[in-house]
C-alpha cells in the first residue's frame, strides 16, 4: 500500500483566551489547497484520514469532493501544539518567538512539548491506518510538519524528530509492502505549488 501523507495549507495566525488554538486556512491556504486534486489525480485513491485541527480538514476538504471520498478523522495525527492556545504560522515565528524558531530549525520540538508522548500518538494513528487499509492502496492522509517529520525520523532512523522543513500542502509518500515493511519513497514534494512556496 501506498500512504500519501499531506502537510496542511498555510493557516491564519490564532490565539484564543479559553480553550485550544484551531485556526482555518488564509485565502492563499485555500488555493494551496485546490491545487491538491489535480496533483493527487495519478494516484487511485481509496481512502482519506485527516487530523481532527481545522487546518488539515480544510486541506482534505477540497479533494474528498473532487473523489467522493469521506475522511475519517484520527486524533493521534493531530500536531504536537494541538492543546495550545495560540498558533503561529512557521513563517512568523522567527518575529513572534526567536528562540523557539531556533529550536525547531535546528530539528527539534518544543521544550514544552512530550516527544515520547507525541511520538508514541503519531506512531500509533499510522499503524491503525495501515491495519485499516487493503495491502493494494493508496490512502491520503492530511496532517502536519511535526507529524510527518516523526514517521521519517522513524523509517529513516534519524536523531532529531524535525529533520526537515516540511512545506504546506507538500506530498511525501511511504510504501509499505505485504510483510508489514516500510520505506520512504519521496519526501517533500511541491512541483504542484512551486509558486506558491513561502522563502
Amino acid at each position: 500500500m501506498q500512504l500519501l501523507l499531506i502537510r496542511h495549507a498555510l493557516p491564519e495566525l490564532a490565539e484564543v483566551t479559553e480553550g485550544r488554538a484551531d485556526p482555518a486556512l488564509t485565502d492563499e491556504g485555500h488555493a494551496q489547497a485546490h491545487r491538491l486534486p489535480a496533483a493527487l489525480a495519478p494516484y487511485r485513491i481509496s481512502g482519506m484520514f485527516s487530523s481532527p485541527q481545522k487546518r488539515a480538514l480544510q486541506t482534505a476538504d477540497p479533494v474528498a469532493r473532487t473523489l467522493g471520498i469521506p475522511v475519517t478523522q484520527y486524533a493521534g495525527l493531530a500536531e504536537y501544539d494541538s492543546e495550545q492556545s495560540h498558533y503561529i504560522p512557521m513563517h512568523e515565528v522567527l518575529e513572534r518567538a526567536p528562540e523557539t524558531y531556533a529550536r525547531i530549525k535546528a530539528g527539534w520540538l518544543p521544550e514544552t512539548v512530550d516527544a515520547d508522548a507525541f511520538r508514541t500518538r503519531v506512531l500509533g494513528a499510522i499503524d491503525d491506518i495501515v491495519a485499516s487499509t487493503d495491502n493494494d492502496a493508496t490512502v491520503a492522509v492530511f496532517c502536519h510538519g511535526g507529524v510527518v517529520n516523526i514517521v521519517l525520523q522513524e523509517l529513516l532512523e534519524l536523531e532529531r524528530p524535525l529533520t526537515f522543513p516540511i512545506e504546506y500542502v507538500s506530498v511525501t509518500r511511504i510504501l509499505v509492502s505485504r510483510n508489514g515493511s516500510r520505506r520512504v519513497a519521496s519526501i517533500n514534494e511541491t512541483g504542484h505549488v512551486r509558486n506558491m512556496l513561502r522563502v
